[in-house]
């Protein structure tokens, strides 16, 4: 398994529950949204669940890229620091 899909699992419950929260609000928060709520919420659910998936691959190697940049950092200063 790579390290871009397991950053991607972990992070997908996070991204959908935020997805899911601005579906929500936009739902219940737009008058006009709100009357059809019944119909429209297990949509919202649906999107959600799809839409996090893609939103996860995408962030993932950015997730790594800043490990990284820390890291060699951190190299660097004790590379300094014992010469």
């Amino acid at each position: 398994m790579s390290m871009r899909l397991r950053l991607a699992i972990l992070i997908y419950g996070m991204i959908q529950g935020v997805v899911f929260g601005i579906g929500t609000v936009l739902v219940l928060g737009v008058p006009s949204f709100s009357e059809q709520a019944m119909t429209l919420m297990p949509a919202v659910v649906i999107l959600s669940v799809i839409l996090a998936a893609p939103i996860a691959w995408s962030m993932a190697p950015r997730l790594r890229l800043r490990f990284w940049q820390q890291r060699e950092r951190q190299q660097a200063l004790r590379r300094v620091t014992l010469s």
